[in-house]
């Protein structure tokens, strides 16, 4: 069974600037494909062109077996695309927005209704039904807009950056209600800035400078790096940080916090790392070998890519 949605070799620029690099993805029904990555990455540019608001330079994407490029009614009219900026409207009601999209959908008012009642339930927002959007919190906002996705029932559902902004209670709400989803069948491509919302995804691609650096799923990431990691909690972490960097190499070495991760690329072992910051007469703690983290397999993909195109 051919996947909801499969991306291949898309390619953007605006004048001399690689938007987004020869990327390829696919995303199963029933799975929450999660682009992670800071601003500027080139996650928005990739959602637009998924749902056709934008033509690539090169590459071809297909929904649900379509050209999306050839389709893009058939597209509009079967995806929930939630953008980044709020785009409902901010003088009508939750009802009257829901409404709204009812009727640009051409649902009937007694189906309207039903999806109302299901989605006033999954979204929480019936006791606000009467409040206007502009008056909603930030984390209600972003469930009306979700809400409104969803009332033509779109099998495909593209969000860009859902949870920016919003509090950590509405961000949670937020990500259960896409894996109520996924767990519905739903096909559920998101962006996210936050580290932390990979473990929330099926999947997952680390994006930087229009570039997928990695992808997968995000409890086996760490398992492609094969360098060992060790931890080094100090109360002068930036000094020790600068000492290893110099032996190690930056794209080696992070600060997180009160500790240091260090990757081992030379295999040199704890034994050599104290020796090191003993001669430098810094001061640390505990020093243990850890599993990488996300955060560990983000931050040396994109040093990495960084310290080749210094070299290039």
């Amino acid at each position: 069974m051919q996947e909801p949605v499969i991306i291949q070799n898309i390619r953007k620029t605006f004048g001399r600037t690689v938007a987004v690099k020869d990327i390829s993805l696919s995303v199963g029904k029933g799975e929450i494909f999660g682009l992670i990555g800071p601003d500027g990455a080139g996650k928005t540019t990739l959602l637009r062109m998924v749902v056709s608001l934008l033509l690539p330079d090169s590459g071809t994407i297909y929904f649900k077996g379509k050209s999306v490029f050839e389709n893009p009614a058939f597209v509009r009219s079967q995806v929930g695309y939630m953008p980044q900026r709020f785009s409902l409207y901010p003088d009508l009601t939750v009802e009257e927005n829901m409404r709204f999209f009812g009727d640009l959908f051409d649902i009937s008012r007694k189906r309207q209704d039903e999806r109302m009642e299901y989605l006033y339930r999954f979204s929480g927002l019936k006791p606000f039904r009467r409040r206007r959007a502009n008056d909603l919190s930030g984390g209600m906002k972003q469930k009306l807009a979700l809400t409104c996705t969803l009332m033509h029932e779109p099998d495909i559902i593209v969000m860009d950056e859902p949870t920016y902004g919003v509090d950590p209670v509405s961000r949670s709400d937020l990500w259960t209600i896409l894996k109520t989803l996924a767990g519905e069948g739903k096909t559920v491509l998101v962006s996210t800035a936050y580290m932390d919302e990979a473990r929330q995804c099926h999947r997952i691609g680390l994006m930087f400078n229009g570039e997928m650096l990695i992808s997968g799923r995000p409890n086996r990431l760490p398992d492609l790096i094969k360098e060992p990691l060790y931890k080094i909690r100090t109360d002068r972490a930036l000094e020790v940080y600068r000492v290893l960097s110099a032996h190690f190499s930056e794209d080696h070495c992070n600060v997180f916090g009160d500790a240091v991760h260090v990757f081992d690329g030379q295999n040199l072992g704890i034994a050599a790392i104290r020796a090191l910051l003993q001669k430098a007469g810094l001061p640390f703690g505990t020093i243990e070998r850890i599993r990488p983290g996300i955060e560990d397999v983000f931050l040396k993909q994109i040093k990495t890519q960084q310290g080749r195109k210094e070299k290039a």
